[in-house]
C-alpha cells in the first residue's frame, strides 16, 4: 500500500505563512540551499508519527487536495487558526468511532483537515 509520505504548501507570502504554522502548530522552517524559493516543513520529532514537507512561494491553487492535521483539542485548535489569520472553512463535526473533523484555510489559501482522535465521537 502507498502512503502520503510528504506535502507540499504553497505560499504568497512565505513569512507570514511561516509565522501561521510556527504560532498555531509549533510547526518548524528551513530554507533549503536550492536554486528556488523553498522551505522544508517539519512537523515534529523524527520518532514521531506523521510526516513533513515543504513549501515554495508562488500562487496557491486552492482545492487540489486535502492534507489532515492530528491534534489534541480541535476547539483549541480553531481558536488558534483564527487567531493567527486563518479561516474556518468547514465546522468541527464528529466522524463517528473515528473523532472530530474540521477544515481550515490557512492565511495563503491552503486548505487543510484537522482531526482529533475520539472514538465516541457521534
Amino acid at each position: 500500500m502507498s502512503r502520503v509520505v510528504h506535502f507540499e504548501l504553497v505560499a504568497k507570502d512565505p513569512e507570514r505563512a511561516i509565522e501561521f504554522y510556527e504560532k498555531t502548530f509549533g510547526w518548524w522552517f528551513k530554507k533549503w540551499d536550492g536554486p528556488m524559493d523553498y522551505w522544508l516543513v517539519m512537523t515534529g520529532k523524527e520518532d514521531q508519527h506523521g510526516i513533513d514537507g515543504g513549501m515554495s512561494k508562488g500562487e496557491p491553487k486552492p482545492g487540489t487536495s486535502v492534507n489532515t492535521i492530528d491534534v489534541d483539542n480541535i476547539d483549541r485548535f480553531i481558536k488558534k487558526i483564527e487567531d493567527a489569520g486563518g479561516k474556518i472553512t468547514r465546522t468541527k463535526s464528529a466522524v463517528p468511532g473515528v473523532g472530530w473533523l474540521a477544515y481550515f484555510e490557512d492565511t495563503e489559501g491552503n486548505q487543510f483537515g484537522m482531526m482529533q482522535p475520539d472514538q465516541n465521537a457521534k
